[in-house]
């Protein structure tokens, strides 16, 4: 018998308990919770019990997952349909690590980068990096993907540490995004950053260039006010940006595990590099328990098999990330390319065609919004969504305490109705209170029948500070690498985003009065419609 099979045996015979029941153990909750300082995670509103958690032990251990971590801190070319380590933990690593990669030690240079980031940011942040009109006042970013949104998303949630210019992001290549950014900027206190690996990323480009005759209508030297994240020397140079101002990045860091070098720039300049420090450390310390931690009180590996058995075990297919904290808003949409883009695969690492589901499908909002919202169907939907919640102990604004209370009571109350539900009984007794009788009785409390039975865990941190966010996302940056050599795919390739790309280069001539003989014929029509 399979490991996998074994563990599709035994839900089978616990499907269809009350998870509530399993409380009546004592000590379930510490049993089923993993700290690390002053983070916890609760996963004990789950329908894993003692022989399931072994089952899933057995099955991460059996997958090499403890050997796949060793190949990727060490610099093993673990992405290799692409031929390359695995090294985004190497930018967080501290000043005394040493990996080496090819026989020679890639720590000299990520510190060299970081210095570099540093000192830019520190002359920017102090006004002697200026522009035509003075010190500068706003940076905008532009990106996309991986370099735009793990910095969107942190320099939201680290907003109570901005103490530098003001920060904008630009990503999409609908005009309205980059007009409505510049709408009431002084392009001559303006700087942008361009952050493109290649330099040629079309969505990227298309608004730098936007960006530059824009700036270009005031500033006589545009260059002079321009950074970028690339490797491409050449073709930055060409676009009038001054060497000193380009930061790149070696092909070992995969876009969507970037932010915590170069494509971070913008947020060290809103935070301050001392800030951007403690968030590599959060990073560093998430690191080093996952590296050093028994499997059974390692957060990421029991974060990556509890997805395993929501999803692939329990048959769940959707995960829903609920951060109780308002600057945590871009989460939910970071978590999704981090993990969709990671393990929506089809095929295992060998070529073959994976035996199980790949990844779920992620996706939520920030509470208390989302239960005015979609909780409806998370509650009393046809259909099973796993939760997870996540909340600090302290907000920022010691003056609204009253209000994180009332903020931290939903959260708990939540996970807490999802798990024990509301019967017909007693919700019967609810409206027999307010005089509902005879048939219409029973036909008002079915409305008002909660299933219950439905898992979720919590995340409970401290407060959101910079070392925090590290800790949060170095967690689950190592949740979608367990969760992927579990599965057997290559959680660091991205082929599936290529096509559309590459056809949609090849539509703009047709839109612009091409030939569309081509094309099928619905998307021949609907050219032929814009075209008109």
């Amino acid at each position: 018998m399979t490991k996998w099979q074994a563990l599709q045996d035994y839900h089978r015979g616990i499907a269809d308990r009350s998870l509530i029941s399993l409380f009546d153990q004592a000590g379930r909750a510490p049993e089923f919770s993993v700290s690390l300082g002053e983070m916890m995670l609760d996963y004990s509103k789950t329908n894993i019990d003692s022989r399931a958690k072994g089952l899933l032990l057995d099955l991460a251990n059996a997958s090499g997952v403890a050997q796949k971590r060793a190949a990727m801190f060490s610099g093993e070319k673990i992405n290799d349909t692409e031929g390359r380590a695995v090294l985004h933990t190497a930018l967080r690593a501290g000043p005394k690590a040493v990996i080496t990669l090819n026989g020679a030690d890639v720590m000299p240079e990520v510190r060299a980068t970081l210095a570099r980031m540093a000192a830019f940011a520190r002359d920017l942040r102090a006004g002697r990096i200026k522009g035509q009109g003075g010190a500068i006042t706003d940076v905008i970013n532009i990106g996309i993907g991986g370099s735009d949104l793990g910095p969107v998303m942190a320099t939201l949630a680290l907003a109570p540490y901005h103490d530098g210019p003001r920060v904008h992001y630009v990503s999409n290549v609908d005009g309205a995004h980059i007009a409505d950014t510049l709408k009431g900027l002084d392009p001559t206190t303006t700087l942008v950053i361009v952050a493109s690996k290649t330099f040629t990323t079309i969505e990227t480009m298309t608004n730098a260039e936007t960006a530059q005759r824009w700036m270009a209508a005031k500033v006589k030297d545009t260059g002079a006010q321009f950074a970028a994240v690339s490797t491409a020397a050449e073709k930055t140079a060409a676009f009038g940006i001054d060497p000193s101002r380009v930061f790149g990045f070696e092909d070992w860091v995969g876009g969507r595990y970037s932010m915590w070098g170069p494509i971070g720039l913008a947020l060290m300049i809103a935070i301050g590099p001392e800030r951007f420090e403690e968030f590599l450390a959060g990073g560093r310390s998430m690191d080093q328990h996952f590296l050093t931690a028994d499997f059974a009180q390692n957060m990421p590996v029991l974060l990556a098999l509890v997805g395993i058995w929501h999803n692939q075990i329990c048959g769940y297919t959707t995960r829903a990330v609920l951060p109780y904290d308002q600057r945590l808003s871009r989460l939910p949409a970071y978590l999704q390319q981090l993990e969709m883009e990671s393990n929506g695969k089809s095929v295992a690492m060998d070529g073959s065609a994976l035996a199980t589901d790949s990844g779920p499908v992620v996706w939520g909002e920030p509470g208390t919004n989302g239960q005015h919202a979609f909780y409806q169907l998370i509650h009393q939907g046809t259909r099973v969504v796993p939760c997870e919640f996540m909340v600090a102990k302290a907000g920022h604004e010691p003056d609204l305490a009253h209000q994180h209370l009332l903020l931290v009571s939903n959260c708990l109350a939540q996970s807490e109705a999802l798990m024990q539900g509301r019967s017909l009984a007693e919700a019967t007794a609810i409206m027999a209170k307010k005089g509902v009788t005879g048939p219409e009785l029973d036909r008002q409390a079915r409305h008002r029948v909660f299933p219950g039975n439905r898992p979720s865990t919590t995340l409970v941190y401290p407060k959101l500070t910079p070392f925090v966010l590290g800790q949060i996302v170095a967690l689950y940056e190592h949740r979608v690498f367990v969760e992927g050599v579990i599965l057997g795919l290559n959680s660091y390739d991205q082929w599936g985003v290529e096509l559309g790309k590459e056809l949609a280069l090849a539509l703009q001539p047709i839109l612009e009065g091409a030939s569309a003989a081509a094309k099928d014929g619905s998307t021949a029509q609907l050219a032929a419609w814009f075209r008109a």
